[in-house]
């Protein structure tokens, strides 16, 4: 018979108070890092307003020995031992001076079997054994702040919750953890998004939640992906004077930031906080009605990022913004961006981007990431306001690392873009001018690593490019 607790919803009280759990000795080292401990101690914060928040989940393999019955855990060994390690914590230097005898009670039933599953275990791993005492020091630091009230240790206990299943064969217990794990690798960062942010929904949006995603949800899951690593991820970085080469889920982090309903939002917020309920209230107003107008968030790609439905509305602009700038042309001839009619010479380096014989190698495709990049952040800082320009500008910058450059990797673009980074220039821009008055070196051939010796005797089309723009000799 399964214990009632397989496949059930269970507090962070009641899943320390289970009898004989057990780390097995097959387990991993206890990896958990000071950053995990403080993005869970954010989590208490900001969702302690919510009837439950789940932490995860928790699989067992029981093992009976005779009359003994041991819950080896399986998976969610990090997370149980942080939480132990939590309210030990708690226990140790809070307990004497709670005011709430319900928490001095329930602290109480829990510090014999807290300490005792902590006495039971055997961590032999060096690893483990630094990273607990360095874990509980800092747990001691967290819940010792008088920011950490009662209310958040009772959040802590009885409404932060973990979904448990219990699984007597131990292959079992193994093929099932083995098929969350792979769930979790398949899980791409752009899903990690989409399931944090909507979990930032204020009550009162709730409704408004199918809407916000819908546009989401309509695309497919490489197109978000393309759009998150490619431009999104890599601008965000390299304004920062950051390397950008892979976005995986240890980055997601990026892409969350501050939710403008909770209390007490910190000055930086303000100006976001003002925009927000501003175009709300624009757009609510009954002449929206008559006049079909509709204010669009003032999104910017370097910007704080707005948690919840902005997040989404965020990942539509850019999507349209990015879909509109880079159509590709089919025919040579006038180019326009964004309604813009472009000058000749930016036409024909947007047609020349579009068609040149070996715009689909590998190292052409980074350097086309990174004109694409730099143009789609000048655009949504300045606009349209000198684009040709822009667009000449850009080409140039980034086609001088083509042509320099015999193989192109991911490596060479990211480290070409720390090196000469256009981006941070853009971003420290506070006119069009300061852009296109930077200087930029004329190349020679001596130079050219990329296709020095054309067969036939035809010349690439990105040197020909070079030259009638007076920067090739």
């Amino acid at each position: 018979m399964q214990p009632v607790f397989d496949k059930a919803i269970l507090s962070v009280q009641r899943l320390l108070s289970l009898e004989s759990l057990e780390i097995p000795g097959y387990q991993r080292p206890y990896k958990w890092t000071l950053k995990n401990i403080s993005e869970l101690f954010a989590d208490i914060d900001s969702h302690r307003d919510k009837s439950a928040y789940r932490l995860g989940s928790v699989v067992f393999n029981l093992r009976v020995d005779g009359a003994i019955h041991r819950l080896d855990i399986v998976d969610g060994q990090q997370r149980t031992l942080t939480l132990m390690l939590a309210i030990k914590a708690i226990i140790k230097d809070r307990l004497d001076s709670l005011k709430r005898q319900d928490l001095q009670r329930t602290l109480d039933e829990l510090r014999p079997k807290v300490n005792a599953f902590l006495q039971r275990q055997k961590f032999s791993s060096l690893i483990s054994q630094s990273n607990l005492r360095r874990n509980f020091q800092e747990l001691r630091r967290l819940v010792g702040r008088h920011e950490f009230t009662e209310e958040h240790i009772d959040f802590l206990l009885h409404r932060c919750q973990v979904v448990t299943f219990v699984l007597e064969d131990v292959s079992e217990a193994f093929q099932f953890f083995d098929s969350q794990n792979a769930r979790g690798r398949d899980l791409a960062p752009h899903d990690l998004l989409k399931a944090y942010h909507l979990r930032e929904f204020p009550e009162h949006e709730a409704l408004l939640k199918a809407e916000a995603v819908a546009h989401w949800e309509s695309l497919k899951s490489k197109s978000l992906a393309h759009l998150f690593a490619t431009y999104l991820y890599r601008v965000r970085q390299w304004a920062e004077g950051k390397s950008a080469r892979y976005f995986g889920k240890d980055d997601v982090d990026l892409f969350k930031g501050v939710s403008l309903h909770r209390n007490n939002l910190p000055p930086y917020a303000r100006s976001l906080q003002i925009a927000h309920h501003f175009t709300d209230d624009y757009n609510r107003q009954y002449v929206r009605q008559i006049d079909g107008q509709k204010m669009a968030f003032p999104f910017q790609l370097d910007q704080m990022i707005i948690n919840g439905r902005r997040f989404f509305e965020m990942a539509e602009h850019y999507q349209r913004l990015v879909s509109a700038i880079l159509q590709e042309g089919h025919a040579a001839g006038e180019r326009h961006i964004l309604g813009e009619k472009l000058s000749a010479q930016a036409s024909e380096i947007i047609n020349t981007l579009d068609t040149y014989k070996r715009r689909h190698r590998t190292g052409d495709q980074y350097v086309r990431s990174m004109f694409d990049c730099a143009l789609i952040f000048y655009i949504d800082k300045f606009g349209i306001e000198g684009i040709s320009a822009a667009i000449e500008k850009c080409f140039i910058w980034a086609y001088r690392c083509r042509i320099r450059q015999q193989n192109v990797q991911l490596a060479t673009m990211d480290n070409y873009m720390l090196e000469h980074n256009l981006i941070r220039i853009i971003r420290d821009a506070r006119h069009p001018r300061d852009l296109l008055a930077m200087p930029l070196h004329t190349l020679n051939a001596s130079q050219n690593k990329n296709n020095p010796n054309p067969g036939n005797g035809s010349e690439d089309e990105l040197i020909t490019l070079f030259r009638k723009m007076k920067y090739y000799e």
